[in-house]
């Protein structure tokens, strides 16, 4: 089966193809742009379809599609994602089929990130699996008794929305959430607070400067910070790591799942987390659930995005 799959960005956007045999999958080629945000949601579309179609070989016989959500996946429509500004009710599928003549599919990043790694990553031979993102955001896949988990209008998974403290960096629109102190954004605003308050008892950590915003730390830097021994960096990833474990503890707890399998941030800095991370669970899960849970990093690297395009177009 020859597959062409988009994943849509708000900084890039990537045509890719792969051939499906059995079950087995090979990416092919690949091509990228940049978003384009002072052109329309349709026009943007038209300038990934031109880079498609100068790269595919032949007729694609499925689409996936992969995007941050808001999204209506069953009826193939975006619905104003805060990183697409602009792509208000955008009728994705219907589009790129009145293009290409074969079906279109469309799923959220998160859900698609998990449906790749199930098939073709950490997660194969799961029947109950949760993919996390930990990236920009927080969110979650559901693979529950062997298929993929939508909920009553598609939006089952939206873990980064759960309080865990009543106090913590803001994430998801709330302060204290599961995204707030595990995602790239949180941990930065939770690095920041941290220097400053450092800073009045006379201790510079090593990702904070003169002059420097909350908008100018990252998760990157304090955790570069943190692995040069730096013991405000280091804090705040024992932070991240003990709210990473006690909201995966509420999953293990709720949805007894034989693997989570987690992104981005947790798979470049697990030394720095992993061991709050597993404290906190063996202090909160029902020991039952957790015996029989192993966390692991997602297998599929830098490649998940276009590996996720792909899987969703196989739903």
């Amino acid at each position: 089966m020859y597959i062409l799959g988009f994943d849509i960005g708000g900084t890039k956007c990537a045509a890719v193809t792969a051939e499906y045999i059995g079950s087995e999958i090979r990416l092919l080629q690949k091509k990228v742009c940049a978003t384009d945000h002072s052109i329309s949601a349709y026009a943007m579309l038209d300038r990934l379809m031109s880079l498609a179609d100068g790269m595919i070989e032949k007729q694609p016989e499925r689409i996936g599609i992969s995007c941050g959500g808001p999204l209506d996946a069953q009826k193939g429509v975006i619905l104003s994602p805060p990183n697409l500004p602009g792509w208000d009710h955008i009728e994705i599928t219907k589009y790129l089929e009145a293009h290409y003549g074969v079906k279109a599919q469309l799923q959220n990043d998160a859900n698609a990130c998990a449906l790749a790694e199930w098939k073709f990553g950490a997660g194969i031979g799961c029947d109950n699996m949760i993919f996390l993102t930990f990236g920009t955001g927080l969110g979650a896949g559901l693979i529950l008794n062997g298929k993929l988990y939508e909920g009553t209008n598609g939006n089952a998974g939206e873990v980064g929305h759960i309080r865990l403290a009543e106090r913590g960096p803001i994430g998801y629109q709330k302060r204290g959430s599961f995204e707030g102190f595990c995602s790239g954004g949180g941990i930065a605003r939770l690095g920041y607070t941290k220097a400053k308050n450092v800073i009045k008892k006379g201790h510079r950590p090593l990702y904070f400067s003169d002059g420097m915003s909350e908008k100018d730390i990252t998760a990157k830097a304090i955790a570069h910070a943190a692995e040069q021994g730096d013991s405000t960096a280091l804090e705040v990833y024992r932070i991240s790591g003990k709210y990473l474990g006690r909201g995966l503890s509420v999953l293990i707890d709720i949805l007894n799942p034989e693997k989570i399998v987690i992104g981005s941030i947790f798979t470049r800095s697990r030394k720095l987390l992993i061991d709050a991370m597993q404290k906190e669970i063996d202090a909160e899960a029902l020991p039952i659930s957790r015996g029989c849970c192993q966390i692991v990093g997602a297998r599929l690297g830098e490649a998940l995005g276009d590996y996720a395009a792909v899987a969703t177009a196989l739903i």
